[in-house]
């Protein structure tokens, strides 16, 4: 390493994140001990509906985001620097202010000192793009996509959907993740929480939805919607009819 690189990554450790205003469909960030927002890129900016990523500096997400999307996602950055654990590849539905809800990966990496204490945390949060049906793999996978579409509301086993596919277990983990940047259990629970945010909109109780959506068990049902779209069913309902 140079020099030159050497004293500019000293000086700035984040000197390059401007590279991250060119992506617009990754969310980039990152945020100092007290959750507040130190960067960002415009993508961010944008979907929050402010006019420059310098408008969230010294915010939390409780700040920028309405309740309670806000206080969920500052509890999540709580829960990083406190634990210093990261979160990796997380499937998230987003819900942005000036945007429709959109399913992304999230990852969050904890920032240490030089003595290892959490300083901060960063973030990035990458939409997921539509399949690849150009890749040799996508007719192979064909029928466990169609499998887990039309029958995501009963139980289904990871060695079933590989039998539909006619691969191993291993095998088709690795053709979803290569295919639609997520594997088949991430896939199983889009489908299901896409179909459950669409009964919500509806008369439906919500331990019917759970029902019709696989989960034979309403407590599950619930921590899997609340891990995945921030809210409660209760509380994205009551979102929805507010808005």
């Amino acid at each position: 390493m140079s020099a030159t690189l050497t004293e500019a990554l000293a000086a700035n450790p984040f000197f390059a994140a401007p590279l991250f205003d060119a992506l617009p469909d990754v969310v980039f960030f990152v945020k100092d001990a007290d959750c507040r927002y130190v960067l960002a890129n415009h993508t961010l900016a944008r979907r929050c509906g402010m006019r420059s990523k310098e408008a969230l500096v010294g915010k939390t997400a409780a700040e920028v985001f309405r309740p309670p999307y806000g206080e969920t996602w500052l509890a999540q950055d709580q829960a990083v620097l406190a634990s210093g654990q990261d979160i990796d590849d997380k499937l998230e539905l987003h819900l942005y202010p000036d945007r429709d809800p959109g399913w992304c990966l999230t990852r969050k990496l904890a920032l240490r000192d030089a003595h290892g204490k959490v300083v901060g945390l960063c973030g990035i949060s990458r939409d997921l793009a539509m399949a690849d049906k150009k890749n040799p793999g996508y007719q192979k996978l064909a029928a466990s996509v169609r499998l887990i579409q039309e029958e995501y509301g009963r139980a289904l086993s990871m060695p079933e959907l590989a039998r539909t596919a006619g691969m191993s277990v291993a095998q088709l983990e690795r053709y979803f993740v290569r295919i639609f940047q997520i594997n088949p259990r991430q896939m199983l629970i889009k489908t299901r929480l896409d179909a459950a945010s669409r009964l919500l909109a509806g008369d439906s109780s919500i331990a019917q939805i759970a029902l019709a959506c696989g989960y034979s068990d309403h407590s599950a049902f619930t921590r899997q919607f609340k891990a995945t779209v921030g809210l409660t069913p209760a509380q994205y309902r009551a979102a929805l009819h507010k808005a």
